[in-house]
């Protein structure tokens, strides 16, 4: 099976090495497609020059679930994965691992674990974030599988849409609730760390960005028949509280 990586740059020059060098370095092959919102520390360069088998299109956008969609439409392969431009791989064995558990499963989609790690110092975890307890009833909770594991095949996006452009935050929330309850497409769980992400996200900036966050899980739910209410969404701290302590095998 073919796989293809999208990631969404904006201004992520001093970071995107380590993903480009991660997807490089894969012993599968894979497409790689880069979508820069225009940047302007000369992001988009900087890939061409470093990477010049991704394929990069550097142009205005309407945001980060914006920039994914276009990845995703431009996409060839069979498998479609997200990683964006502060992330990467953990090891060169990753999209392997992927390609065999699609082999070997009548499986939709992958979800795995990843770590969150501190940007000056990439070797020391901050927060586990693991997919082993993930219940499909976990999305009333305002909880997901971490969303940069997740593999999908393209003929979902083709049959189920999108992300939606409308939301800041939690697009990806709603996608991978229209494709898991909604649509019940078939998951596999890859019991392995395959991602290190740096903190700093934008779910994560602030009070306010937390209180978005939150309004859009509730309207997500809502739109993909999960009911939920606030006292229920906001009971997912208790689990990122044990996250921060938790470490991987």
């Amino acid at each position: 099976m073919k796989v293809s990586i999208v990631t969404p740059a904006y201004n992520c020059k001093s970071t995107i090495a380590d993903c480009l060098e991660s997807i490089k370095c894969q012993s599968v092959p894979c497409e790689h497609i880069v979508v820069d919102g225009a940047s302007f520390d000369k992001t988009a360069q900087f890939v061409r020059s470093v990477s010049p088998l991704s394929r990069v299109i550097s142009e205005p956008d309407n945001g980060i679930y914006d920039a994914m969609n276009k990845g995703i439409m431009l996409a060839t392969g069979d498998i479609v994965g997200i990683l964006n431009a502060d992330d990467f791989y953990v090891d060169e064995n990753v999209i392997e691992k992927v390609v065999q558990a699609f082999d070997n499963n009548p499986i939709d989609a992958l979800i795995a674990d990843l770590v969150y790690v501190r940007p000056d110092k990439l070797d020391k975890i901050v927060r586990y974030y693991s997919s082993a307890n993930f219940a499909l009833d976990k999305f009333e909770s305002g909880w997901m599988p971490p969303h940069p594991t997740f593999f999908v095949k393209r003929k979902c996006y083709e049959q189920f849409g999108l992300y939606k452009t409308d939301y800041k935050i939690a697009a990806d929330f709603e996608l991978l609730a229209r494709f898991m309850v909604k649509n019940h497409i078939i998951y596999h769980y890859l019991p392995e760390v395959i991602i290190k992400m740096r903190i700093g996200g934008a779910s994560t900036k602030n009070i306010r960005s937390n209180l978005i966050l939150n309004r859009e899980i509730v309207r997500a739910c809502a739109e993909n028949d999960i009911k939920t209410n606030y006292f229920k969404v906001y009971s997912k701290y208790f689990t990122k509280l044990f996250q921060l302590v938790c470490r991987p095998k």
